[in-house]
């Protein structure tokens, strides 16, 4: 029976969830945190939905209790020959500043679910050079849909023609619209049909969304150098081994460009301990996104060791110096205490 119920142990430490995982759970929830829209289909209509969250995050969802960044800008360059759009900017800058595409991996709802889709057992479309091309294509949604379309048209065009976020929302809300299904048309069929094969690919290849349809993750994307939140690379403890590439799920060239979304998979397989975190003893520390808290407490007394060897390790040269000293100091307290 002990072995059995070790097992189970085992079992549990081995599956327990991720520093970052719980992290992207808290969040989603509170992207989210109307529960009772889920139930009756009705959308939250109270004061903080004036309030932009930082990941993309439907503000049709009937769980959304804010704004989704992407949607309000859109809306607010639509809205630019009436009025400068000042809240929107200002805040999407804050959040670019302080974080950069680390709100894609540890703050984004879509994020949490194309990580979850990815999970199940499949074979795995690897990236390569052909995934990397296709990782600009967001910059393109984002010029186009994102910029130009709402400038010339006052239309938000990733909300109406591409976001799977806003087609979720549709579906969600239909026990508020029970003759939802007679309303739909080729429109809602092509929208449909693209969450389907974003969901599909998603299981096969690595956040398909996020690295090549995602216009806010490219916005975020071009502050991740200056960003307060995320990875850096130590050039002069780097050996160029390419085992932070090798790891990183994402298409990266180096660690902490455009398409890193800082998950932290590359601290701790650096073998010369030159990634780290910025503003790690603000928020995080080292090495502690992927880790299990039971994984965590042994490696921590795995780090005492070392640091008994040391002492063990150290010259006779210094232990007898040592020794001299406190001999010295010992005759010096005996005079005094004669005196």
């Amino acid at each position: 029976m002990k072995k059995f119920f070790g097992k189970i142990k085992n079992w549990f430490i081995s599956h327990a969830p991720t520093k970052r995982r719980i992290i992207q759970l808290y969040s989603a929830l509170l992207h989210n945190a109307y529960l009772k829209g889920f139930i009756t289909g009705d959308m939250y209509k109270g004061s903080t939905k004036n309030v932009c969250f930082p990941g993309l995050n439907c503000y049709s969802c009937p769980g959304a209790i804010g704004a989704c960044p992407l949607g309000s800008l859109q809306n607010a360059l639509g809205e630019s020959s009436v009025r400068t759009p000042t809240y929107v900017l200002g805040i999407l800058a804050l959040f670019a500043l302080m974080l950069g595409r680390t709100i894609c991996g540890w703050l984004c709802p879509v994020g949490l679910g194309q990580d979850l889709l990815y999970k199940i057992k499949t074979p795995k479309i690897k990236k390569s050079k052909a995934t990397r091309v296709l990782s600009y294509l967001k910059y393109f949604m984002l010029i186009v849909l994102v910029v130009i379309v709402p400038l010339m048209f006052a239309v938000p065009g990733f909300c109406e023609y591409i976001c799977p976020a806003g087609t979720v929302a549709g579906i969600l809300s239909f026990p508020n619209n029970p003759d939802w299904l007679a309303d739909l048309g080729p429109f809602f069929t092509w929208k449909f049909t693209l969450l389907i094969v974003i969901i599909v690919l998603s299981i096969f290849c690595y956040r398909t969304f996020c690295r090549f349809l995602c216009p806010l993750g490219a916005l975020y994307g071009f502050f991740n150098k200056i960003a307060l939140l995320g990875v850096k690379l130590d050039k002069n403890k780097c050996t160029d081994c390419g085992l932070c590439q090798g790891v990183c799920p994402m298409d990266i060239k180096k660690v902490g460009d455009h398409e890193c979304i800082s998950c932290g998979k590359c601290i701790s397989v650096c073998p010369a301990k030159a990634i780290s975190w910025k503003g790690s003893k603000l928020f995080v520390r080292k090495n502690d996104t992927d880790m299990p808290a039971q994984a965590e407490s042994a490696n921590l007394l795995g780090m005492v060791k070392p640091k008994e060897e040391a002492v063990e390790n150290v010259a006779p040269e210094t232990t007898v110096q040592t020794d001299k000293i406190a001999e010295n100091t010992a005759s010096e307290v005996k005079t005094d205490e004669e005196v």
